[in-house]
């Protein structure tokens, strides 16, 4: 299995960000996709998860700004970031769960100036 996010990069605060990962090497439509972020000192956390069924959950501290989608015929799964906040900057990971066990994308960093 094969996870690689891309677009990140540095925004104004206030400003959007469209997050991909592509996957590889699995059944991708079954499979649930989620996006983490690690701020630095800080523990990885769960941004949003993406059923394979199409349900969505968000971490409340991005409800209403982010937006995790899925296209099964891509096999990718994006992150929609809008009213992005300094408190938003992180490296940020795709991540799935197949097999038996984990899989990470390498990191992708968003930076937010304020």
């Amino acid at each position: 299995v094969q996870l690689q996010a891309s677009g990140g990069g540095l925004v104004q605060a206030g400003g959007s960000l469209r997050l991909s990962c592509k996957a590889s090497g699995m059944v991708f439509s079954i499979s649930a996709m989620s996006w983490y972020r690690q701020a630095p000192g800080k523990q990885r956390e769960l941004v949003a998860n993406s059923t394979s069924g199409g349900s969505t959950n968000y971490a409340d501290s991005v409800k209403g700004r982010f937006t995790i989608s899925r296209d099964n015929a891509k096999r990718t799964v994006s992150l929609q970031m809008s009213s992005l906040k300094p408190e938003d900057t992180a490296v940020y990971y795709c991540n799935t769960f197949y097999r038996l066990r984990a899989w990470w994308g390498k990191g992708t960093l968003v930076t937010v100036s304020s």
